[in-house]
């Protein structure tokens, strides 16, 4: 996938409402990422890696994933 305009410096991006990290080098449906980016609930990471998003208590989204959605706590 392209990276979000939104998000061009950030190779993760996390969905406050399902806590799920998506990895832009190797995701493939662009419809997941654009659809809680345009929502608003898009969040990236400082530093840009699967070890911060994990200290925040994301978890590296899978192809066929569900989570249910949840209000974003802030």
């Amino acid at each position: 996938m392209d990276h979000h305009p939104k998000f061009e410096g950030f190779r993760f991006i996390g969905d406050k409402r399902t806590q799920l990290v998506y990895d832009l080098t190797t995701w493939a449906d662009d419809d997941v990422i654009n659809e809680f980016v345009d929502a608003g609930v898009g969040l990236g990471f400082g530093p840009d890696s699967l070890d911060e998003a994990r200290n925040r208590g994301y978890t590296l989204a899978t192809p066929g994933t569900k989570r249910m959605l949840r209000a974003p706590r802030a």
